[in-house]
C-alpha cells in the first residue's frame, strides 16, 4: 500500500490569488491533506485547507527577504527547512506547485532536477528526513546570516571576503536569488552524496523555468511533456508578470492554466493576480484607508476601468452605498463589440455579496459614459497599458468634483499626459510583486472650460423656452424661462456640462419634476463650477426684478442642490418674500468668512462680495429658507450654521451625507418632500415622517452600527443590527454581527 503523504506551504502577503487558490485546492480536491502556515488571517483560503500558525514552526516577525527584489522568498526558504525538521514526513510545496496526482512517495526524500542536463535541484517541492544529516548542515548554515557561500561564483566569494575582512560583512539578503534556495540545496545534495534521490525532471519541473509561459498557452503544450511520474507541477509564479503585462490577469481561453480553473471552480476575476497584473485591496479597512489618503470621503457613485478592482468597488457600496459603474475598456483603447468576459463575472461576484444589479451599470461605449465621483485605473492605463487611450474617461466619466486613483509605471508618459488634465497627488508607492515598483495617485481634474455657447444646449432651449419664454446667455451663463401656469414660478440652477453631456434627457435640474406639476420655470445655467458669479447673472436678476418678472408670480420657489443651493439661498434676494428649498447648500465660498471650507478649490479666486455674495445673508428677505443637510458631514454643518434668520427651517438627514438628495430618492421619499416642499406646505413633522423611511435603508444602518461600535456601545450595536436583520438581509452588519 503507498504511503500516505501529507504537504505543508506557508503563504506571506494578504489575500491569496487565484493561483494560490488554484494549487492548494488541487491538492483538496486529490485527496491529499495539506496545511497551510501563515502569519497574519489570509481572507480567501479554499475550503479543505488545513490552516496553522506559523509560529508554531517559527515565532519570529524577523521576515528576512530579498532586499533588490523586494521578495520574501528568502523567509520561506528559511521557513520550510525548519517545518521539514519539525515534521518528519511532511513534504514542502510552494503555493504555485500545482498536485497532478497525489504523492504517494515512500522515502523521505523527495526532491526533484529543474533543468535538463544539468545538476541543479530546486526547493519548490521538497522533502528530507526531519533527522537527517543534510538538514542539520542546512539549519547550520543558515543559523549564520552573514556566512560567505560556498557555492556562488569565485569572484563573488572574493568580495564578500573583502568586506567582510572590512568589517562590513554582506548580509544573506544581498545575496543573488536563491542561495537559500536551490543553490544552496544543489550544494548539500552533492555534498551529501544524495543524487540517486534525486527525482528526474519530469517529476515535478516537466516544464522547466526557461519554458514557462507554455502554462499561459494551448493546454497541449503542456500536457505533451507529462508522464506517469509527473505528481506535483511547479506551475512557475512568474508567469504572473507574463499574464498582467499581457492579458490582463486572466488566462486565455484554452490555455494550460485556464483548464485548470475550470476543473477546479475557480474564478479568477474574483482573485486577481498581484503585481502587474489585476490589483485588490485585500480587506474592508484597507480599502477605505485607501481611499482616506486620496482625500475620499463620501461617494455616491464610482466606477471600475477595466474591472481590476471588485473587492474595492463592494467595500465602497457597502460603506456608502454608491452605484456601480463598470467601464469596459479594452487594454488597446477600443470600446469591445460585445461585452468583455470579464463583465459577467463582475457582475456575479458583486450581487452574491448583496448588491442589487439595479445599482450595477455597464458602459461599452464612448456615448454611454456619465460622470462618476471616483474612477478606479488599478493596474490599467498608465501602468499596464498606454495612458493614452484615458483620454474618453477624463473628457466624460469626471465631473469637477471626481477623483481618479491610478497606478503609473516608471516610464509610461503617465505624468506629463495628466498634466494636460488636472493635477495629481502621490498617495502610495506600490511593489508589483516582481521586484519593481509603480506609483498610486489620486488625479484631480482641471474644472470644465466655462462656455455656454453650445450650439446644440442653445438650440435645445430656445425650443423649450416656446414663443412665450425666452433664452438669454452671455457665454458662460445662460437663463432660460419656460412659461406654464401663472401660480408657481420656480427657479432652478444647473451645470452645462452636466446637463447636455452627463444627464440622459438633456434637461435642466428639475425639469421634469417642474413640468408634471404644470409649474413655470426659470432655469440659470453655469457654464462650468462658477457658483454663478459673474457680473452679467446678478445684472440679469436685478433686471428681471426691476421689470416686474417675479411680481406675475403667485409664489416664486428657488430651488437648488450643493452649488445650486448656494445660488438658490443667495439670489433668492432679487425676489423678496420667495421661498428656497437649498439641499447641502454652500453659505459662501469667501476664504475670510469660511476659512475652514477645504472643497471648491476650483472657485475660491471668484468674488463673492455683494448683494448675491453670502447666500446665508441674502436669504434673510425670503418668506421662508428650507435646508435639507447631513448635520455629521461637518463642512455642511459649518454652512448650514452660519444661516441664522428667523426664516430658516433647517432639517437634518443624519448620516445621508453630502449628496444626500440621492440617498432620498432611493428610499423613494426625494419626489414627495419636494413637492411638499415646493409647494410652500413641508413642516418639519411631516419631513420626519418621511424620513422614518430611513429605518430600512442599507446605508442609514449600516452608518448607524458602525458609530455605535466606533464609541464603543457593542452590546447597542448588537441589539441594532439584530434588529436590522429580523426586517431584512444586511449583509455588512451580518458579517460584522458574527465578530462580535
Amino acid at each position: 500500500m503507498a504511503r500516505v503523504r501529507e504537504v505543508g506551504t506557508l503563504w506571506i502577503g494578504g489575500a491569496l490569488s487565484w493561483m494560490e487558490q488554484l494549487c492548494l485546492k488541487s491538492f483538496v480536491d486529490a485527496g491529499q491533506r495539506i496545511t497551510l502556515y501563515s502569519y497574519e488571517e489570509i481572507p480567501n483560503v479554499p475550503e479543505g485547507v488545513i490552516r496553522r500558525d506559523g509560529r508554531e514552526v517559527l515565532d519570529t516577525d524577523d521576515f528576512i527577504k530579498y532586499e533588490k527584489k523586494d521578495s520574501f522568498a528568502l523567509f520561506a526558504d528559511y521557513f520550510r527547512i525548519h517545518m521539514i525538521a519539525r515534521n518528519p514526513g511532511l513534504i514542502w510545496v510552494d503555493t504555485d506547485v500545482y498536485c497532478w496526482r497525489p504523492m504517494d512517495y515512500d522515502s523521505d526524500y523527495v526532491l526533484g532536477y529543474e533543468l535538463p542536463d544539468s545538476d541543479r535541484v530546486n526547493n519548490a517541492v521538497l522533502g528530507l528526513p526531519a533527522d537527517s544529516a543534510i538538514v542539520h548542515d542546512i539549519l547550520e548554515f543558515m543559523s549564520d546570516r552573514y556566512a560567505i557561500p560556498p557555492f556562488v561564483k569565485p569572484k563573488l566569494r572574493e568580495e564578500y571576503a573583502a568586506a567582510a575582512k572590512a568589517g562590513h560583512p554582506v548580509h544573506v539578503s544581498q545575496h543573488p536569488w536563491g542561495v537559500w534556495g536551490p543553490m544552496m540545496l544543489t550544494h548539500f545534495v552533492a555534498k551529501h552524496g544524495l543524487q540517486d534521490k534525486v527525482q528526474p525532471l519530469d517529476a515535478f519541473y516537466p516544464i522547466p523555468f526557461p519554458e514557462r509561459t507554455r502554462m499561459i498557452r494551448r493546454a497541449s503544450k503542456v500536457e505533451a511533456r507529462l508522464t506517469g511520474n509527473t505528481t506535483a507541477l511547479h506551475l512557475w509564479a512568474s508567469n504572473k508578470r507574463e499574464l498582467g503585462l499581457r492579458f490582463n490577469g486572466i488566462p486565455r481561453e484554452g490555455s494550460f492554466l485556464d483548464t485548470l480553473l475550470k476543473k477546479h471552480d475557480i474564478r479568477p476575476e474574483f482573485a486577481p493576480i498581484k503585481g502587474r497584473a489585476k490589483l485588490v485591496f485585500e480587506d474592508r479597512e484597507a480599502n477605505l484607508s485607501q481611499l482616506a489618503a486620496a482625500g475620499i470621503a463620501e461617494l455616491s457613485s464610482i466606477a471600475d476601468l477595466g474591472g481590476t478592482a471588485p473587492a474595492l468597488v463592494l467595500a465602497a457600496h457597502h460603506r456608502w452605498d454608491c452605484d456601480i459603474t463598470l467601464i469596459d475598456l479594452r487594454a488597446d483603447g477600443a470600446w469591445p463589440e460585445a461585452e468583455s468576459d470579464w463583465v459577467a463575472g463582475y457582475r456575479a461576484f458583486l450581487a452574491e455579496n448583496g448588491v442589487d444589479p439595479a445599482r450595477i451599470r455597464h458602459v461599452g461605449a464612448e456615448k454611454d459614459l456619465r460622470p462618476v465621483d471616483l474612477v478606479l485605473n488599478l493596474a490599467g492605463f498608465g501602468d499596464v497599458n498606454k495612458v493614452k487611450h484615458l483620454g474618453p474617461i477624463l473628457e466624460r466619466a469626471l465631473h469637477a468634483d471626481s477623483r481618479m486613483v491610478m497606478d503609473i509605471r516608471k516610464g509610461s508618459g503617465s505624468f506629463p499626459f495628466l498634466r494636460d488634465f488636472g493635477s495629481n497627488e502621490v498617495i502610495a508607492e506600490i511593489g508589483d510583486g516582481a521586484g519593481g515598483k509603480r506609483t498610486r495617485i489620486v488625479f484631480v481634474p482641471d474644472p470644465p472650460a466655462e462656455t455656454v455657447s453650445d450650439p446644440g444646449w442653445a438650440e435645445l432651449a430656445t425650443r423649450l423656452a416656446g414663443p412665450e419664454g425666452f433664452y438669454r446667455d452671455n457665454g458662460s451663463h445662460s437663463f432660460l424661462y419656460i412659461p406654464r401656469a401663472k401660480d408657481t414660478l420656480v427657479v432652478t440652477f444647473d451645470n452645462l456640462d452636466i446637463a447636455m453631456n452627463k444627464r440622459d434627457t438633456r434637461r435642466p435640474w428639475g425639469f421634469e419634476f417642474i413640468e408634471k406639476q404644470g409649474w413655470s420655470m426659470l432655469g440659470a445655467m453655469a457654464g462650468g463650477w462658477t457658483w454663478y458669479r459673474d457680473d452679467w447673472v446678478a445684472q440679469e436678476f436685478d433686471r428681471l426684478a426691476s421689470e416686474g418678472f417675479f411680481a406675475q408670480f403667485g409664489r416664486v420657489v428657488f430651488y437648488g442642490a450643493s452649488m445650486g443651493g448656494y445660488a438658490a439661498c443667495a439670489f433668492s434676494a432679487a425676489c423678496p418674500g420667495a421661498e428656497v428649498v437649498a439641499i447641502s447648500p454652500q453659505s459662501t465660498l469667501d476664504k475670510s468668512v469660511v476659512p475652514w471650507e477645504t472643497r471648491y478649490k476650483v472657485a475660491w479666486d471668484r468674488d463673492f462680495s455683494g448683494r448675491y455674495g453670502d447666500a446665508a445673508e441674502a436669504s434673510r428677505a425670503a418668506r421662508r429658507v428650507t435646508i435639507l443637510y447631513d448635520p455629521y458631514e461637518p463642512l455642511d454643518a459649518g454652512h448650514v450654521n452660519r444661516f441664522t434668520a428667523p426664516n430658516v427651517m433647517k432639517l437634518r438627514t443624519p448620516l445621508l451625507g453630502h449628496r444626500l438628495g440621492s440617498s432620498l430618492h432611493q428610499m423613494g421619499i426625494l419626489s414627495p418632500i419636494l413637492l411638499t416642499a415646493l409647494d410652500g406646505g413641508l413642516s418639519e413633522a411631516e419631513f420626519h415622517r418621511h424620513l422614518r423611511a430611513r429605518r430600512d435603508f442599507p446605508r442609514y444602518q449600516r452608518e448607524l452600527f458602525q458609530r455605535a461600535l466606533a464609541r464603543g456601545h457593542e452590546s447597542l450595536a448588537r441589539r441594532m443590527g439584530e434588529s436590522v436583520l429580523r426586517r431584512n438581509d444586511n449583509r455588512a452588519i451580518r458579517q460584522a454581527l458574527r465578530g462580535l
